[in-house]
């Protein structure tokens, strides 16, 4: 399962701030189908992604009945991007076989 789509960075400051791209309504509607088949626990879905020319593998929080794709340091250094930049990502949702 593949998507590409677009939206702008957030920043949730606990001990220290983390960074997160919300995954879009559409696309987050289209995972949380397969979610069953994907989540290894807490309802957290592993994916894949690609920003620019960074590739990194996480896993997607549920949030409000979307997803939040978490964008650590290693791959927001490269292109500088933080809060509220607006980011394009490739992205495919691991399942389980």
């Amino acid at each position: 399962m593949q998507f590409t789509f677009a939206g702008r960075v957030i920043e949730w400051r606990g001990p220290a701030p983390y960074y997160y791209l919300p995954v879009s309504d559409e696309e987050s509607a289209d995972i949380r189908e397969v979610a069953s088949t994907a989540t290894y626990g807490w309802g957290v879905i592993p994916v894949a992604a690609r920003i620019g020319d960074v590739d990194f593998e996480t896993s997607l929080f549920p949030k409000d009945g979307g997803y939040l794709l978490p964008l650590k340091a290693a791959v927001r250094r490269p292109r500088q991007i933080t809060a509220g930049d607006e980011v394009t990502v490739q992205m495919t949702v691991r399942l389980h076989r």
